[in-house]
């Protein structure tokens, strides 16, 4: 019965990593789309990033005031997106990062389990 258990936390955790992304993994996911397709109005990248209307409103302030990402106006009232260059280093920064995370994995999965 407890290996039971623990089976099913480690699997409904599996499962919540899986299913659920960081704020983090949201802000380069949206950073990337914009990289591969800028500018872009704001429906284009909710619908290539899946996240919705009112959290990626809440996102995109943020990588705005970072410098991440910058607002244009294209004709008379038209608002698009595009990647700046300080958010084109972030993107490779998160890039280098995520070649050493194998490694760091690795040696957690190492590490024999607790029954």
């Amino acid at each position: 019965m407890h290996k039971e258990f623990i089976l099913r936390k480690a699997w409904n955790t599996l499962e919540d990593l899986v299913m659920r992304r960081s704020k983090l993994e949201m802000y380069i996911d949206i950073l990337q789309v914009l990289a591969h397709h800028e500018p872009l109005k704001l429906t284009h990248i909710m619908y290539k990033t899946n996240i919705n209307c009112s959290v990626l409103k809440e996102y995109m302030e943020f990588l705005i005031k970072q410098g991440l990402v910058e607002e244009k106006t294209v004709g008379k009232r038209r608002v698009v997106y595009a990647i700046t260059q300080r958010g084109r280093t972030a993107i490779e920064g998160f890039r280098e990062l995520r070649q050493v995370l194998p490694i760091i994995e690795e040696t957690e999965n190492e590490m024999p389990l607790p029954y």
